[in-house]
């Protein structure tokens, strides 16, 4: 049984990889996908990716205190309407403020989430690697190192040549 486990977790990650493919390729194939990445914006993000997925991040968690924020306006117009027009301005000034002081913390909290995200997309794509690599076991390092392991191989093909 020991032996069929890797296979069936082999089976898994590559139907994993092929739903993550068509997935991807879902979203490359999308016009408003494709117009972006042409525009300058698109362009700039492709070539810096931790940038990219530092505004991702940043735009996900930003959207719940600006919509507190649009809230509050709305409810200081109606509130502004009955005839309170000086506290309107104070309550959206504050607001604003505040506001300004969440969204400064939360790009500091998404550029932190952002590299945690890329180290460890980083250490489980090379533990995957390491462990479902295609070669034969005759290959692998006994100590489990995998690094030393394909060092150690392609030196050997070098001095083979």
């Amino acid at each position: 049984m020991a032996k069929e486990e890797p296979r069936s977790i082999s089976r898994d990650l590559q139907e994993l990889q092929r739903k993550l493919t068509l997935l991807i390729e879902f979203f490359q194939n999308n016009p408003k996908v494709i117009a972006f990445t042409k525009s300058p914006v698109g362009q700039y993000l492709d070539r810096h990716p931790f940038l990219a997925l530092a505004l991702l991040v940043f735009i996900v968690t930003s959207a719940v205190p600006v919509g507190f924020f649009l809230l509050l306006v709305i409810l200081t117009t109606l509130v502004a309407l009955v005839g309170v027009i000086i506290l309107e301005g104070l309550v959206i000034s504050v607001g604003g403020l505040s506001l300004l002081c969440i969204l400064c913390g939360l790009g500091f909290v998404s550029l932190a989430m952002s590299g945690m995200m890329m180290a460890s997309y980083i250490i489980a794509s090379s533990l995957i690697n390491c462990r479902f690599s295609p070669r034969p076991l005759t290959q692998q390092n006994p100590s489990g190192d995998c690094q030393l392991a394909m060092k150690a191989t392609d030196f050997k093909g070098l001095y083979q040549e």
